[in-house]
Formats: C-alpha cells, sequence, structure tokens
C-alpha cells in the first residue's frame, strides 16, 4: 500500500486495517512512520502501544505453541524408542485427562489407573516413574498404616495376598499423528498444525497377537518400564492395572477367564 507519509489519518487508517488483519509488522511499521511525522500525534501513540502489546502477546503465544509441540514430539518420539504401543482411552471419566511425561533426564513418568475389578473401584499414582517397581507402589498402597479399602468387608486385599494383571492386546495401536494430538490435548499447542508424523502406528501390535489375549499376571519385582514394552500390551491411553486378592472368592472367575472390563 502506497501512502503519503503527510497523508497521517490515510497512515493512521492503514494501521488500524493492518491490526485487524493481525498483520502486527505492518501496523507498528505504519504507526512509526505516522509519528515520526507527526511526533504529537496522540491516536497513532495509543495505537502504536497497543500493537506492541498485541505482539508481545502474539510472539509469546507463538513461543508457548512451539515448546508445547517440541514436547509433545519428544514424548512421542520416547515413546516409540521404548516399543511402547497407545490406543484408545478406556477409563478416561475415572482420570480425566491424563498424559505422560518426559523429563530432562529421557525419563518417562506416567498416570497410572490401578483398578480393583472385583468391585470396579480405582486408585490412581498420577506420577509413576517408569524405572519403579510395581513393588514400590504396593508396599506404599498396602502399608500397615494404610485404611482398609472400604468395601473390602472380609479383609481380603491385604500386601501378602495382592496381585496385579494387565489386559494384553486389548485394542490396535493408534496411529503417531492421533498419539501426538493427545499429548498435546489440553496445552497451547492443541490446534497447532503439526507435519510429519501421519500414517503408522507409533509401534505395531504383531498380527498373531491381536485381539484380546486375557489377563496377564504382573512380575512385582518387574519396572513399568518392562512390562510396557512388552509385545502383548496396548495401553488404553494411560496404563491400567487390575489388583485382585488371592483370598477372594473373586479370584478364581477372574484367573479362569470369566471376567473382563466394561466396554
Amino acid at each position: 500500500m502506497r501512502l503519503s507519509p503527510e497523508n497521517v489519518k490515510a497512515v493512521y487508517r492503514a494501521a488500524k486495517a493492518s491490526m485487524s488483519l493481525d498483520l502486527l509488522n505492518e501496523a507498528k511499521s505504519y504507526c512509526e512512520k505516522g509519528i515520526k511525522n507527526d511526533p504529537s500525534n496522540e491516536d497513532l501513540k495509543k495505537l502504536l502501544k497497543l500493537v506492541i502489546s498485541k505482539k508481545h502477546e502474539k510472539e509469546q503465544h507463538e513461543a508457548e505453541v512451539s515448546r508445547a509441540v517440541f514436547e509433545a514430539k519428544a514424548c512421542l518420539s520416547a515413546i516409540e524408542n521404548r516399543g511402547v504401543k497407545i490406543g484408545k482411552a478406556m477409563y478416561r471419566e475415572l482420570t480425566g485427562l491424563k498424559q505422560p511425561m518426559l523429563d530432562k533426564n529421557n525419563i518417562l513418568h506416567w498416570p497410572v489407573l490401578l483398578l480393583y475389578a472385583e468391585a470396579m473401584t480405582s486408585d490412581f499414582v498420577e506420577d509413576f516413574c517408569e524405572t519403579d517397581m510395581f513393588a514400590t507402589h504396593l508396599d506404599m498402597m498396602f502399608s500397615e498404616d494404610s485404611p482398609p479399602l472400604p468395601w473390602d468387608k472380609n479383609n481380603d486385599y491385604s500386601r501378602d495376598v495382592i496381585e496385579l494383571y494387565y489386559e494384553a492386546s486389548s485394542g490396535s495401536p493408534l496411529p503417531k499423528s492421533r498419539v501426538l494430538q493427545y499429548l498435546l490435548e489440553g496445552t497451547k499447542g492443541s490446534q497447532a498444525e503439526t507435519t510429519g508424523e501421519e500414517g503408522t502406528s507409533v509401534n505395531k501390535t504383531p498380527s498373531y497377537l491381536k485381539g484380546s489375549l486375557g489377563m496377564v499376571k504382573v512380575n512385582e519385582r518387574r519396572t513399568l518400564h518392562d512390562v510396557l514394552k512388552e509385545p502383548n500390551f496396548v495401553i488404553p491411553e494411560i496404563p491400567v492395572f487390575y489388583i485382585v486378592s488371592k483370598r477372594s472368592k473373586f479370584y478364581k472367575d477372574f484367573t479362569a477367564g470369566k471376567w473382563s472390563p466394561p466396554s
């Protein structure tokens, strides 16, 4: 747009129009040109302050979006490198939106849902480090100081008789684009255009393992990382494990495959 620098009103209108179109660099330039030719013009000075403020907000927002996308892609890469597979969410109504986090030491921290299959009640571990053993968390949950489970009238659930399971191949892994979308959900980068993550799943389930294969017992001395990378484990957005008691009447049906998670 060619304007006479002396036509301050036209320059002002051009600056306003540029700002309304989110062309903030152009708007700033028009304001500065107008003020150079009319240093006492208060309208242009006010507009320049507003443009600079909006420009700062926009740059700050773009930086936050870039950081969110960078962190999500780094987390996605870590998940892929570990051979971990993520599928559709199963119990978000219990946990809300929860996502894994990659720390500065390249260690993943997972939110983990622990379900008591017998009563379909739950405990939730906000930060289960992938290097932690299951026994460490179970020892804390079922310590002598911990109150009994309110529904466990027969006191069947004590540390010495509980077992932990996961459902094998309970779904299909999501494509990388969907996993990245999930990792960005709720962040400044949720509306960002991302490229290069379309197509294949983060990690594929071998064809002979597709479909539900029932419950698999977890060795408590293993770490979360060791279990999540099992070929038959597709994480339903966040890791879900089922706690049962060998002392409970429910245990026989559970281990015989007569119980399955509600769909």
